[in-house]
């Protein structure tokens, strides 16, 4: 089943039905929403770009052993119904807090950000402090990624980093491929259906179209504080994917995977119960697929610091 709708840039175009959860109307507009489990804090996924909620399917239903576990999709991304992208992080964070009320989810929550997800994930705990009970950053962005960066690899630089559409193009077998065998362990009609949906080019319009807004998010977020003094648990990928290595050079690398690690430091040194976990067998995208283990553990741990304050 299909349901008929518009691309983000404004031609028509078909959505794909998602093989598990359901929508949820906000402001007229329907958002893609999964929970399973029960009991709280509830755990919420905050995709990174060009992810979608499923792409959390795995640690969801681990995670929805112990607590309540939500995977979504933001307005304009995935399943949800399209917006004009990219979109200002008070936008994208009031929207999730809309959601969660919607649904009658209650807070404080435990945020887990992955990669752009941070962004998000920050702007919502300075709009919510006190829906916030802990935050699991995955390899998150930070507001401050500029300051440690080298010039090269700043976010107005990151925004023109990845592939073209063209290049894309050349690479969507490689790209199935990579898909079917980071989701061989989800069941058959979930995997199937992602790889279907995450090969069009609606999905890969909007992957693109986030990643225009790095600069804009990350100045619209160090006009407010920082995160909110709750447990923290921040897991650093110091892995590299070989695709890396052909966007940029070694020295460029060392420097990111450098800046990250100092970043996440100083992110777990600004609250009073906060631990950085460095992981070096994985790649960025990789976390949730290779480390699942790592994932839930870490929500785990801050699920009960946050229990114990």
């Amino acid at each position: 089943m299909t349901n008929d709708s518009i691309t983000n840039d404004n031609t028509p175009s078909v959505l794909p039905a998602p093989p598990v959860g359901g929508f949820q109307e906000i402001d007229g507009r329907r958002l893609y929403v999964h929970r399973s489990g029960s009991g709280g804090p509830a755990v919420v996924f905050l995709p990174g770009a060009s992810a979608v909620g499923l792409d959390y399917f795995g640690v969801q239903q681990e995670v929805s052993q112990f607590t309540t576990a939500v995977v979504y999709d933001r307005g304009g991304t995935g399943y949800s119904d399209p917006l004009p992208l990219p979109r200002s992080a008070t936008a994208v964070a009031t929207e999730l807090h809309e959601l969660l009320r919607a649904q009658h989810i209650p807070g404080p929550y435990v945020l887990a950000a992955h990669s752009l997800g941070g962004f998000y994930a920050h702007r919502f705990a300075q709009l919510y402090p006190e829906d916030v009970a802990g935050l699991v950053w995955m390899d998150a962005l930070h507001r401050d990624w500029d300051d440690v960066m080298p010039p090269e690899a700043r976010l107005a630089a990151v925004e023109r980093m990845g592939p073209d559409r063209a290049q894309l193009e050349r690479m969507r077998p490689a790209m199935n491929e990579m898909r079917a065998e980071l989701l061989a362990e989800y069941p058959e009609h979930v995997r199937e259906a992602l790889i279907d949906a995450k090969g069009s080019d609606a999905w890969t319009r909007a992957g693109l179209a986030e990643r225009t807004g790095l600069a804009a998010v990350a100045t619209e977020l160090r006009a407010g504080p920082g995160v909110p003094d709750v447990p923290v648990v921040a897991l650093t990928v110091v892995g590299t994917d070989p695709a890396q290595k052909t966007l940029t050079t070694d020295r460029t690398l060392r420097e990111m995977l450098d800046g990250r690690t100092k970043l996440d430091a100083a992110l777990v040194s600004a609250v009073s119960h906060g631990e950085q976990r460095v992981i070096s067998d994985t790649a960025h995208h990789r976390l949730c697929f290779d480390r699942p283990d790592a994932v839930v553990r870490a929500i785990r741990d801050v699920l009960a610091r946050a229990a114990g304050f």
